[in-house]
């Protein structure tokens, strides 16, 4: 310990092995203002802690451990432990996202690799009232077709409901839901527009909507055998009503617009 330094005050090597942290950390962490020295020599620049001081290291470290951000470490820190809430639901997501990749696993692992019948069909061109919402990465697409699908049911009644889906998913990327209007019918607030008709390789998935990948991967695949060039979007044809429907019973027809090569 340097000469003229009080007793009470730790190194910071000495200190991050007392608060289970590196000396990195501990130097971040004050940058941050999660974590100030009590004490820093003016002139070689030397933090030094109390040892009263590890309980907050320690804190740290726990909500780390924990997929804490950083941003809410401070607020936890600072008295605001309902911060961990939004953590806590996304911590669910990720679950809840965990054990559809995990079906889905089990699926190929029961059946083998998506292997469909695939047929290719005349779609007409069809009006649409259609609501746009964006999602944060393949695991928001669920929450993002729920959001936009509520903006463009009708009134009480039989309604024709379509998903569009970008061919290729990015960091952030839109998805369309559509409904199909009758002859006169407006979008009640929703905007209208052709929804092209075209040549479709289409499918019929029977089975939960998070894992209808597996689908469009069987029909992507027909389409590369056959060297189809494929137009997005992909569009999900929606024939059950989930509401009275069990997941395992939802019957959907994939379809994806063909371009001669």
């Amino acid at each position: 310990m340097l000469v003229g330094v009080d007793e009470e005050l730790l190194p910071i090597g000495q200190f991050a092995r007392l608060g289970r942290l590196s000396v990195k950390q501990l130097r971040h962490y004050d940058e941050l203002g999660l974590l100030r020295p009590a004490q820093v020599d003016a002139v070689t620049g030397y933090r030094f802690y109390r040892a009263s001081q590890a309980r907050v290291a320690l804190s740290i470290a726990l909500l780390r451990s924990l997929d804490v951000p950083l941003a809410v470490v401070g607020e936890v820190l600072a008295g605001g432990a309902q911060a961990l809430e939004g953590v806590r639901e996304e911590l669910e997501a990720e679950l809840a996202r965990r054990r559809r990749t995990l079906a889905s696993l089990e699926r190929v692992m029961a059946q083998g690799l998506p292997s469909v019948p695939v047929r290719v069909v005349e779609e007409p061109a069809r009006r649409v009232a259609v609501a746009t919402e964006r999602a944060a990465g393949p695991e928001d697409v669920g929450r993002a077709v729920s959001a936009a699908l509520s903006r463009v049911l009708g009134p009480a009644g039989p309604v024709q409901l379509i998903g569009l889906f970008p061919v290729d998913f990015g960091e952030v990327f839109d998805v369309e839901a559509a409904r199909v209007l009758g002859d006169g019918e407006g979008g009640g607030g929703a905007p209208v527009r052709v929804l092209p008709g075209g040549r479709f390789a289409c499918a019929t998935h029977v089975g939960p909507y998070d894992q209808m990948s597996l689908t469009a991967h069987a029909v992507l695949a027909w389409c590369g055998e056959r060297r189809c060039a494929v137009r997005g979007p992909i569009r999900e044809v929606y024939v059950s009503d989930p509401a009275v429907t069990s997941p395992e019973r939802l019957v959907t027809h994939l379809m994806i617009c063909l371009e001669e090569s």
